[in-house]
């Protein structure tokens, strides 16, 4: 027997098909439901990497007894917060308000038929523990209170409807911006900041890659040290713990611990995106063989594991395999040490701590660097050649044997956003480290993306086995523009171009507030909810506010078009007095005010096909993050804006602020001397 969601596209609403609970999607059909019978609605949003989701399943949506409770007290609705985070948005912020706590998944909320909420948690067990009540217990008196107290709901909900209207931001008259934010900033996470394991705050840590490209960013624009160690010192500890996969790369979502040993073992495209094009610029800031060697598990993961065969990226891979968490990731000395040489393990051992006690559950090893390989060669008298050699065997055993392993689940729906910021890192790290595979790996999702997801001049959010669906978000735009800035750097593509222009032009048509600025979360046209977010805050992804603002000063600038830069410029301001007074909320927004400040500079070179190849590697020698480098290898007609220049015999290069100039250069050490004098026009 099926409910309702076995006709659905998201893998974790099929994860709840075969519930004994009576499940509805969100939609009208549900939402009448609940009017008609005057029954009150339980919400319950999730995702299908979530490990504590799975928990909540097995012990109550799958349980018979509580199924006949849900299905008599309430109608029942499950949400997939990758699918509507415009849902997700909203009641994560009222979970927030009701219980002055912080929210999570599973978030499982009661609300009026109208939509409102007005009790709500997050994970509750089948029986009363942690401090929490049973389920069904629980189920009960909300459902008391929906009949006895609606009086008291009714004016809670007007209050809460309040708050929400209290939540959007106001622009003010007079706003004058300066440079003190950034350095703020810097201040911010510098006393945030953990100078024995890298990272901001304490457990559990996320890797905050928004923060971090600010702080190298920082670092590049006024030489600061500081902000500079305090990015390369968080990298290289998170490349050395247990949050990245010492075997098959990538990283998981976060460190349960303070030492990056432990993690949440769910695997995130979004995380890997940005972690991809962070580590790329941390190789070419420092010269670090170590990053780039990450940045290559990265992106070898997410071609080999995460990438469909037309293209496009899957979403996420699951915590848990077998009914465990982590399952497929732990060891024991002795599975290692039957797989490996005596020469081998010794080394690997040493390397990943199998020789230390156990460091997960107090029974599994999660591989970790627990010492560095020249410290365990010279311990072992060996060349560092000889273990280097050693462990790359051993890595490719151990790899070869956990392939063999049930792997996790694989959520295979396709999202925009998330595709997005994959494509952004594959094309960044594929130019700044010359790997070519890259970016044809972000060209083909890019391509999918605009084949399959984009329908009469407007994105779907969301495709799974060819069903592309549901009105797009304002980061689907925000972050697919974003990328597609970059990956113009990486190979110039007029289609690609095109493409961008009309997202913009869609951004500014139906997400911009004209009146106060900013952008809404959700287009003009979007299905009404009970609240409109105009996000600027950023959480486990950047802003979409912050996104779009960057991108469309970038675009502004590079096209010449001045309603681009008008648009970010109200949305710096709009969100100004916030950052100021919350740095580290807004670091993407932080990115904004630097480019707003110094505006990037644009390098244009133009050529015969190919011809330019030397000049772009001599370039990206160098970590210059504001500035643009486009390569126009060929003939092109009508382009806009800087990009108009002159093909020539050999290379020219020009170096422009906006659609400002100085003199064509032919000569590439004369053009990086002038990029690297920051030279103003």
């Amino acid at each position: 027997m099926h409910n309702r969601l076995a006709q659905e596209t998201s893998p974790y609403l099929q994860q709840h098909a075969d519930n004994p609970v009576d499940w509805f999607p969100w939609g009208d059909e549900a939402l009448r439901y609940a009017r008609e019978q005057d029954k009150p609605i339980l919400l319950s949003i999730g995702y299908s990497a979530c490990h504590w989701c799975h928990v909540m399943a097995h012990e109550s949506f799958e349980d018979a007894e509580v199924a006949a409770v849900m299905n008599r007290l309430f109608i029942n609705i499950k949400v997939d917060r990758e699918e509507r985070p415009d849902l997700d948005h909203i009641y994560q912020a009222a979970h927030a308000m009701l219980t002055q706590r912080s929210g999570g998944w599973p978030l499982n909320m009661f609300l009026t038929p109208d939509q409102t909420p007005f009790f709500g948690g997050t994970y509750f067990p089948k029986q009363a523990r942690y401090n929490l009540p049973g389920f069904v217990q629980l189920l009960e008196y909300v459902a008391e209170l929906y009949r006895t107290r609606r009086g008291d709901i009714a004016k809670q909900d007007a209050s809460l409807l309040h708050a929400f209207d209290s939540t959007l931001p106001s622009a003010e008259d007079q706003v004058s911006i300066s440079d003190t934010p950034l350095n703020d900033a810097c201040d911010e996470l510098r006393r945030a900041f953990d100078p024995a394991h890298g990272g901001f705050g304490d457990a559990p840590k996320f890797p905050q890659p928004t923060g971090l490209e600010f702080l190298l960013r920082h670092a590049a624009r006024g030489d600061d040290q500081d902000a500079r160690n305090m990015a390369l010192h968080t990298l290289r500890k998170m490349a050395d713990g247990g949050i990245h996969d010492q075997l098959g790369g990538g990283f998981c979502r976060y460190s349960v611990d303070e030492r990056w040993a432990i993690p949440h073992f769910e695997k995130m495209l979004y995380d890997n995106g940005s972690l991809l094009a962070l580590y790329a610029d941390a190789h070419v800031l420092s010269g670090e063989a170590s990053f780039r060697r990450v940045a290559q598990g990265i992106a070898g993961w997410a071609m080999r594991e995460m990438q469909s065969p037309k293209g496009s990226f899957y979403s996420s891979l699951d915590a848990d395999s077998e009914h465990e968490e982590g399952k497929f990731y732990v060891w024991t000395p002795k599975q290692a040490a039957s797989l490996l040489s005596t020469e081998e393990y010794a080394v690997a051992a040493a390397h990943y701590g199998l020789d230390q006690p156990p460091n997960f559950e107090n029974r599994h090893w999660n591989l970790l660097v627990a010492q560095p390989l020249d410290a365990i060669a010279q311990a072992r008298h060996l060349p560092l050649e000889q273990a280097e050699q050693l462990l790359a065997s051993a890595q490719k055993k151990l790899f070869a044997a956990r392939a063999r392993r049930v792997r996790p689940g694989r959520d295979e729906k396709i999202l925009v956003s998330w595709n997005a910021l994959m494509i952004k890192g594959m094309a960044h790290a594929g130019r700044m480290l010359d790997e070519p595979a890259w970016v044809a790996s972000a060209q083909r999702a890019a391509d999918f993306v605009r084949a399959a997801m984009w329908r009469n001049g407007r994105l779907l959010a969301t495709c799974k086995d060819d069903k592309a669906h549901l009105n797009a978000y304002l980061d689907d735009y925000a972050f697919m523009l974003d990328a597609l800035l970059e990956l113009l750097q990486a190979e110039f593509r007029q289609a690609d171009l095109e493409f961008a222009s009309a997202l913009a032009g869609v951004l500014l048509e139906q997400f911009e507030d004209t009146q106060e600025g900013g952008f809404f979360f959700t287009s003009h046209d979007h299905e009404k909810l009970i609240h409109r977010p105009k996000p600027g805050h950023d959480n486990a992804t950047p802003s979409g506010n912050g996104i779009a603002a960057f991108a469309l000063q970038r675009l502004g600038h590079l096209l010449g078009e001045a309603h681009y830069l008008e648009a970010a410029e109200r949305t710096l301001k709009l969100y100004y007095p916030a950052l100021a007074q919350q740095p580290m909320g807004f670091m993407s927004l932080m990115v904004v005010l630097q480019e707003y400040l110094a505006p990037p500079q644009i390098v244009i070179l133009r050529s015969a096909p190919g011809a330019s190849a030397a000049w772009r590697r001599q370039l990206l020698q160098h970590y210059w993050p504001g500035t643009l480098i486009m390569a126009l290898e060929g003939e092109f007609t009508g382009l806009p804006g800087t990009l108009a220049k002159p093909l020539s015999q050999g290379v020219s290069a020009w170096v422009c602020q906006g659609v400002t100039c100085l003199p064509v250069i032919e000569d590439c050490l004369e053009l990086i001397a002038v990029c690297q004098s920051g030279e103003t026009i």
